[in-house]
């Protein structure tokens, strides 16, 4: 796996840096704004990279925007976002945009390096991942929505782990119930959204949308 990190805290690059190189990963480049960053992808062509949202001159959506520039240069770039804080609105322009390959973590999550770990390998093997945090956070804010009031407790359960990217199965694991049970709960929360299976869209990836642009 050919890593490119963006990030313009040099202890977090450094640190970043090391963890991957332990892990016997293969960092090409490690660069502290997003003109570098461009530059290393373009001449690195990497399979993954993790990017911070705030980067130099103005620290707000530079990481966003060279993550986006990227992956219009190398269709199929898996991009993990790291962000100090719950950007919620890049958090539901990830998914508007294709969940696939995308990744949205928080910083501190990178200390919980199994976690971190799982996630970069599940973004670069084409899945999604979405920090819980982030996913909790989004959804105490949630506004009322006459269709989420629809869900059981269940269903918002199963909806919250498939914000985070999850798969049937591993959301089984999670609750402790079947693949079966999981996949009917699914059926059940596409019908109460209004999601119908001749919808021109991933029906997955709305039911996610829909849940967090609530905020």
């Amino acid at each position: 796996m050919r890593i490119v990190i963006a990030e313009d805290d040099a202890l977090l690059r450094a640190g970043l840096e090391l963890l991957l190189r332990a892990e016997s990963l293969d960092v090409v480049a490690a660069t502290p704004d997003a003109e570098a960053f461009l530059a290393a992808v373009d001449e690195h062509r990497p399979d993954v990279a993790i990017v911070d949202v705030r980067m130099p001159p103005s620290h707000t959506d530079e990481g966003i925007r060279a993550a986006v520039e990227a992956r219009r240069r190398q269709p199929g770039l898996a991009v993990l976002v790291l962000s100090a804080y719950v950007e919620q609105a890049f958090a539901t322009e990830l998914l508007a945009h294709g969940a696939a390959r995308l990744g949205y973590l928080l910083k501190e999550r990178v200390g919980r390096v199994e976690e971190f770990l799982d996630a970069l390998h599940r973004v670069a093997a084409g899945g999604t991942a979405v920090d819980p945090d982030v996913v909790a956070q989004l959804f105490a804010r949630s506004r009322p929505d006459t269709r989420l009031e629809r869900l059981t407790p269940r269903e918002r359960d199963v909806l919250a782990l498939m914000a985070e990217g999850l798969g049937n199965a591993a959301v089984a694991t999670r609750l402790v119930v079947t693949e079966g049970a999981v996949h009917k709960h699914i059926r059940s929360i596409f019908a109460k959204l209004d999601l119908t299976p001749a919808d021109e869209v991933d029906r997955r990836v709305a039911a996610v949308l829909h849940y967090l642009e609530k905020s």
